[in-house]
């Protein structure tokens, strides 16, 4: 499913990922492990299109996803829950998942999909009027593990999944982890 191979990224002249090369294949939970700076955000970042590549290649299906946009990443299937979650915090919890279907181009499917997210993060549903940004850390967490989902991604890619969240969110987390591939 997601092949990299020899990926370098490069801020100015400090090398932060130095050939990083692994195969995630369909179904897998693959864990990228490392001390503080060792370039698994960085990587990240790369595989979604955040930041540029150096060098190397990566590959999704078979298709490279090296120049593609943020957007078109995630429209093959890749969906990314960055560390510190990125929410909309003046938004509330409905909205920021309704963001997370924002790309899906069958509609009808939406509905379904809310439905999954409300039966794993019942409190979402109740805190479904609540500005996301006034939520506790691990409502906040399980909000950005279910608006990824909602994009309902082929693969999952979750920076700091555990990061200040509750024992709940990250039992949550390790069902999206399992459950999201098609």
């Amino acid at each position: 499913m997601l092949e990299v191979r020899n990926l370098r990224v490069r801020y100015g002249e400090v090398e932060a990922v130095k050939g990083l090369s692994l195969q995630v294949p369909a179904g897998a939970i693959v864990s990228l492990i490392g001390a503080n700076g060792a370039g698994k955000t960085t990587s990240l970042r790369a595989l979604t299109g955040l930041i540029k590549p150096s060098g190397g290649d990566a590959r999704f299906e078979n298709m490279s996803l090296v120049g593609l946009a943020p957007h078109d990443i995630v429209r093959l299937g890749i969906a990314h829950v960055p560390e510190g979650r990125r929410l909309f915090p003046k938004m509330t919890v409905l909205e920021n998942l309704k963001m997370g279907a924002y790309l899906r181009t069958r509609k009808s499917g939406v509905a379904s999909t809310f439905a999954m997210i409300y039966e794993h993060f019942p409190i979402l549903r109740e805190r479904g009027r609540q500005l996301a940004g006034s939520l506790s850390g691990g409502e906040q967490q399980m909000l950005a593990i279910a608006r990824a989902l909602m994009t309902r991604p082929k693969l999952l890619l979750l920076d700091e999944p555990s990061m200040r969240s509750t024992r709940s969110t990250s039992r949550s987390s390790s069902w999206s982890r399992t459950r999201c591939s098609r």
